[in-house]
């Protein structure tokens, strides 16, 4: 499990610091293991959430294949699922109802108060949710929809691999998100990638400093933009 330490450490960076020091850590990672499609945030004033990834797939525009009491054990399997895993957690929920996604609302007030009470910071999905307001305090929701009725929502997988607006995400990936995405932390490079997340605050702040003095000169930028 990771260090609470270095968890506080990727808290305090925003996302898009995360997807650049990446780029300098893991080049190879430059064109994939982020979401490549917008997700609305529902709380952009809450500080980055960073857990490992809680995955499940649900439909909703019919019903399942379960008779309604097996269903329900299925489900409470998934939440003993979430209840062990270890550290901080972020459930990751797939919309599994193709043309007809973003149909039924898969989380809304109960759904957030069952998931923090099990350890989630919050929700990262392709699909729908309600009772936005209502939400438990602190629960942080990335969502592509919204909508009223769950209809016959139900779970369909979960421990799954599954697919978010492009990030794919498998059971245990590490997530950082805030209100302008998410992307999957390899947890090998999570050290040296707050150091590179350092180094690139600092250089921008150089830049953001030049523009802004009085003795800004496009000379003094190209030297600045050019690392030096």
């Amino acid at each position: 499990m990771i260090k609470e330490s270095l968890i506080q450490k990727l808290r305090a960076l925003d996302t898009p610091t995360v997807c650049n020091a990446l780029e300098i850590v893991s080049p190879q990672r430059r064109g994939y293991g982020f979401t490549t499609e917008h997700l609305y945030c529902t709380r952009p004033d809450l500080p980055p959430i960073v857990g490992y990834a809680c995955t499940a797939l649900f439909r909703g525009v019919r019903p399942g294949p379960r008779p309604p009491d097996e269903q329900k054990k299925f489900e409470g399997k998934y939440f003993d699922y979430v209840s062990n895993m270890q550290g901080p957690r972020i459930a990751v929920f797939q919309d599994g109802d193709g043309k007809q996604a973003k149909s039924a609302a898969i989380f809304g007030e109960v759904m957030s108060a069952m998931h923090s009470a099990l350890g989630c910071e919050g929700l990262i999905t392709d699909g729908a949710v309600r009772d936005m307001e209502m939400m438990m305090d602190g629960f942080q929701c990335l969502h592509a929809a919204i909508a009223p009725s769950h209809i016959w929502f139900h779970m369909a997988e979960f421990a799954c691999e599954v697919n978010i607006c492009g990030m794919v995400v498998n059971s245990g990936d590490i997530i950082h998100a805030d209100v302008h995405g998410a992307v999957i932390i390899p947890v090998d490079d999570i050290e040296n990638i707050i150091l590179a997340s350092n180094e690139i605050s600092s250089r921008e702040n150089r830049i953001i400093d030049l523009c802004k003095s009085e003795n800004f000169t496009v000379e003094e930028l190209k030297k600045t933009w050019g690392g030096e």
